[in-house]
């Protein structure tokens, strides 16, 4: 299994907002992927289809380039999509009284990795919680009986 990865740099978007998208992908099949970018109401979901896509091409070339086969592009799942904050330009905007405001506009470096699975590695971020709600609520509830278990025994053990 290999992974390939693709950047992009110097995106005007804040690495905040690129990141909720970024959040929607991770670990999903890259054409479910492609398929919720698309769907997706954020300006900054084209960007990070550019960068998938490139990423998938990317991998496609590797791999008939390194290992003498063809790579189907259904076989391959998002394994890290992150925001990396860039530069930022500082701007001025007159302001009353002569004044001036200062304006921040952030820009942002997109990676996203692409590699070979079946999309069942990691669970999501839901799936996980929801793992560990049903853990602690069991272990609570054990820890509940398991006084009232100590008392059934003991009241056992006084009339023998």
């Amino acid at each position: 299994m290999f992974e390939v990865k693709a950047t992009s740099k110097y995106i005007r978007t804040s690495a905040q907002k690129a990141g909720l998208v970024l959040d929607l992908i991770r670990g999903k099949k890259a054409s479910d992927a492609i398929a919720i970018l698309r769907f997706t109401k954020k300006s900054v979901a084209r960007d990070v289809e550019k960068t998938l896509r490139s990423a998938i091409a990317n991998a496609v070339n590797v791999a008939d380039k390194n290992q003498k086969r063809r790579l189907d592009e259904d076989d391959l799942v998002v394994s890290a999509a992150y925001a990396d904050q860039g530069p930022s330009q500082k701007r001025v905007r007159p302001a009353p009284m002569g004044r001036a405001y200062q304006v921040i506009r952030r820009t942002t470096h997109i990676t996203v990795s692409v590699a070979e699975g079946d999309g069942a590695g990691k669970p999501s971020r839901s799936e996980r919680r929801a793992a560990a709600a049903s853990s602690t609520a069991s272990a609570a509830r054990e820890k509940r009986t398991a006084g009232s278990k100590k008392k059934a025994a003991a009241e056992k053990a006084d009339k023998e």
